[in-house]
């Protein structure tokens, strides 16, 4: 599981295992600090999101130019 998906899903699982191992152990204040470090986290990972969606990655583009032909086999040979 290789995707995007799968990170966000396992980032998510962690940052709520922080949370409960913090809200048990911690006292406010530092809770305040770490809540805004995960806000800052929120954000980036949305933005990311955003980023992911509006601009997919460009479609692959072999050395023979051709996008059908990923071994190399529309390459003419020299004679």
């Amino acid at each position: 599981m290789n995707t995007y998906t799968a990170y966000s899903i396992g980032s998510f699982v962690a940052w709520a295992a922080l949370w409960a191992i913090l809200a048990a152990t911690e006292k406010k204040v530092t809770l305040g600090y770490i809540f805004a470090i995960f806000c800052g986290w929120c954000i980036g990972w949305l933005s990311a999101t955003i980023a992911r969606a509006v601009y997919p990655p460009p479609k692959k583009v072999y050395l023979t130019g051709d996008p059908q032909s990923p071994t190399g086999q529309g390459i003419p040979r020299r004679s």
